[in-house]
């Protein structure tokens, strides 16, 4: 038991919405006192003309992460799903993910934020969390790949995905390993998935965006243990 209160559980808590969900997301965070917080911009994977069919308007999106004990992630996801409306139209989905370990000052600091929580009664958010069985699929491509990637993935059954850019890392030394030529520039798709979809749909995106193809592609899974606005 002991041994258990010094290292207590983490999430990563992400939300994808629009950039003005976003900003009232992140004074919900700031008013928790989260020490830890990094925001993206990314696009959703809905094409234009669907997005101007349902008056949806812009496919911007923004990308929204804070580490955070496990307890206080469940109540935060309470807040956002009632504070941002998330499931509602054009509003977006929030969920967390498990992590093995982080620095010891970071956890000294999370561990006192879930303490004050808990003499604050927060810890007793009326918005209790079931676990849910999803998965996080992520496709790291080539630019100009990642509408083949959703291809793939919705024929395997994914509902849509998220894109974010990004910069490959150790370039050369991957591309003498596997004596390929990969670009520095790359698209990074996420798709939140049931459990039973996940395979279905990582093979999917592999036989067609992989690294024997153009799009050079590299598909990963995370476990996703809560998930709001799915």
């Amino acid at each position: 038991m002991e041994n258990n209160e010094k290292n207590p559980s983490f999430r990563l808590l992400v939300l994808i919405t629009t950039p003005k969900l976003a900003d009232k997301a992140a004074a919900i965070f700031r008013k928790g006192a989260l020490p830890v917080q990094h925001r993206l911009n990314a696009k959703g994977t809905a094409p234009n003309e669907i997005m101007d069919v349902l008056g949806l308007g812009s496919i911007d999106k923004c990308v929204l992460i804070s580490l955070m004990p496990k307890e206080l992630s469940d109540v935060m996801l309470g807040r956002l799903r009632s504070e941002l409306r998330l499931g509602s139209v054009n509003s977006g989905i929030a969920f967390t993910i498990p992590l093995n370990g982080s620095n010891k000052l970071l956890m000294r600091m999370l561990t006192q934020i879930a303490d004050e929580n808990k003499s604050n009664g927060t810890g007793k958010d009326g918005n209790t969390m079931t676990e849910a069985k999803y998965a996080l699929i992520a496709a790291i491509v080539n630019i100009g790949f990642s509408g083949d990637v959703m291809n793939a993935a919705r024929a395997a059954g994914a509902s849509g995905g998220t894109v974010m850019h990004s910069h490959w890392l150790g370039k050369e030394e991957v591309a003498s390993f596997w004596g390929l030529s990969i670009q520095e520039e790359k698209e990074i798709v996420l798709i939140l998935s049931e459990t039973e979809k996940k395979v279905e749909i990582m093979r999917g995106i592999s036989e067609n965006c992989g690294m024997r193809s153009e799009a050079k592609g590299l598909v990963m899974s995370l476990p996703i243990d809560s998930v709001m606005g799915f």
